[in-house]
Parts: C-alpha cells; structure tokens; sequence
C-alpha cells in the first residue's frame, strides 16, 4: 500500500492541477419532516453551498463561496430560483416514475450527480451526467459518444431513447458552461483547495469484543491512506471509504480485530495515517491507554461529532442522481414521453 501511495504522489507531482465542480440533487417523497428536495454543490469533494425545499433559498457554506456571491450576488439568485422551482419538478417526476412502475406510497429517492472537470494548465475540459432511482444506477452519460447508457439493473426493463438535440445542448452545457463556471470559483477557492490540514487520529472502540478502530478526521486534501501494520509489515483489511466532514476537511478509520491478537503481541501493531504533500508519517501506537471507548465512563469517545457527521452523510447520500422512466403499459401499447429532453420508450 505504501508503494502504490508513493506512486500516486509522484504521479500528482507530476501531473497538471484539476477542479471538478458536482452538483447532487435528490427529491424524495414517502419521508415526514425531511425536504422533498435538496441539492449540494461541491468543489473537488468538498462542499461550498447547499439549499433545500424547506429553507427555499440557496446557502454558501464556506467563507470563499460566501465571499463570491457577496461580489456576484446574482449567483446565488439563480441558485435560489432553481431552489425553489425543482422540488414542483421532481416531485412530478416522482410521482411518475412511482406510477410508472406501479410502486406503492413508500420512501422513494429520485437522484441526479452532474457537473464538469477542468485542467487549468491544459485548459482541457470534460464531463459527466448520471441518473439513479431508489439506489439503483439508471442513466449515464457518454460524452464522446454523445449517447445515454441505461444501467444493467433497468436494461431489461426499458428501452431508451435520447433527443439529440437535447442531448448536444447537455454536452455544451457540462464542457462549456459548467467549466467556466468552475474557472470563476477557482479563483476564490483556490488557496482553500491548495492547503494542507494534518488530522487528529484517535484509537476508538465500542465495546471490549469490538474492533479497534484507527479514526482519522480533519485532513485535507482527500489525498490520504490509513492502515494498520505489524513489526513494519502492512494489513490491508478494513479500511473505511473517505468521508467529508462539515467544514470542507476528510475523515477516514481502519479497523483492526484485536480479538485476534495476543495481550503481549499489542506493541507489535501501529496505526499508520499518511498524507499527500506531508513527508511525515502520522504513526499512533496500539496501546490500552489510548483506546476511547464509550463503554467506559469518561472516557471522551467523540459520538457527538461522528454522530454529526452521521446526520451529514445521510443528507449527502442521497444527492447522488434523477430519472424519469415510463414502461409499457398492460395491454402493450408503447409509451413515448418526454423527460427532461429526453425520450424513454418501453
């Protein structure tokens, strides 16, 4: 692992810089309490600005994107406009599909993730369009072939076909639009996007049987590696996906089944946290003293932030794709409608 980590480095090193700006909009329908509609946009992972349908008003989330819309008030107008006109659309969208598909009046998550990427060495541009309902990947775009691909899960069940008209008017707006949208952002994020931010690594356990977990949190850039290893040998088990935290930083764990491991043979294991950019190995010890657990009282397990960034994730998870899909009714007929500037036929 630290071989390969080494060469992404100097891959990076060597490589010109990239942005990519997302946007994540969800609508769902059958949750009490919860938006019917949310969306997220995000520079390189991180998050800059958010609204939903019960604020009905887009937000900047960190300080550069809260200086760009005080210089460029009209962005946050449009974003806002969009706020409070998608929920109507994708609830009708919704509705739809559920019908459609012959679905009862339970949760239902319709998805949409789209946006560009951006070399501002080479000046090159590119990028993506994807689609999901309930969890499901349906749509995604090509864009050098400049055609729709319907996932495995529905291909069976629906035939698609894409307006092309529609569809070049997409691809413009994704390589050119959207690019120089980013090209705009990076020049207020790009000393924010450029920092290095160590983390605070923390030894935790639930309860005595559980594993030990290696918890890595506020870092930056994602750029970053977490495992654990004996007498100096790496284990590649149980690494955790990366994950964002609240205030643009990362946070990532490992765990290590110490059910496993001998009381004496404790001081042969340690946590090791690397970063891009840190020549310094982060190195933490397996040792009785450091575990915080919440099984013991006083302990200082850290469940109020992690449960935060529980509560997060579970907002950003479902910000992910959107698509409308008709089937063929019962007696057969062939059912054409137009969604989005596009046609989906069954």
């Amino acid at each position: 692992m630290k071989i390969l980590f080494v060469l992404l480095l100097l891959c990076q090193a060597g490589s010109t810089v990239k942005y990519t700006l997302k946007y994540l909009t969800a609508g769902t329908s059958g949750l009490h309490d919860f938006p019917d509609f949310m969306g997220v946009a995000m520079i390189n992972e991180v998050q800059f600005g958010y609204c939903d349908s019960n604020t009905k008003t887009a937000k900047p989330t960190q300080d550069w994107s809260r200086q760009f819309v005080k210089d460029y008030p009209e962005y946050l107008e449009s974003y806002t406009q969009s706020c409070l006109t998608s929920p109507q659309i994708i609830r009708s969208q919704t509705d739809q599909l559920r019908k459609a598909l012959n679905q009862s009046d339970a949760v239902h998550i319709l998805q949409r993730s789209y946006g560009c990427e951006w070399d501002d060495e080479s000046g090159e541009t590119d990028g993506f369009d994807r689609y999901s309902y309930d969890g499901e990947d349906l749509l995604t775009l090509d864009l050098k072939k400049k055609t729709w691909i319907v996932s495995k899960f529905y291909v069976s069940k629906f035939r698609f076909k894409s307006d092309d008209t529609k569809t070049e008017m997409i691809i413009h707006s994704l390589t050119n639009v959207c690019s120089s949208f980013l090209e705009h952002y990076v020049q207020y994020a790009r000393s924010f996007l450029q920092r290095t931010d160590l983390p605070s690594v923390s030894l935790l356990q639930k309860s005595p049987s559980s594993p030990v977990s290696c918890f890595a949190t506020g870092f930056f850039p994602d750029r970053a590696v977490i495992f654990w290893r004996k007498d100096g040998e790496e284990l590649f088990k149980n690494q955790r996906d990366l994950l964002p935290n609240h205030d643009g930083s990362f946070q990532m764990s490992v765990d290590l089944d110490i059910s496993l491991v001998k009381t004496e043979d404790w001081r042969r294991y340690e946590c090791v946290f690397q970063l891009s950019g840190v020549k310094e190995d982060i190195v933490t010890k397996l040792e009785k003293t450091a575990i915080r657990s919440n099984h013991v009282s006083g302990s200082g397990f850290p469940t109020g932030r992690v449960t935060g960034v529980i509560v997060g994730l579970l907002l950003l998870s479902v910000c992910m794709a959107g698509l409308f899909i008709w089937r063929k009714n019962n007696n057969g007929i062939i059912c054409v409608k137009e969604f989005n500037g596009h046609l989906i036929e069954n």
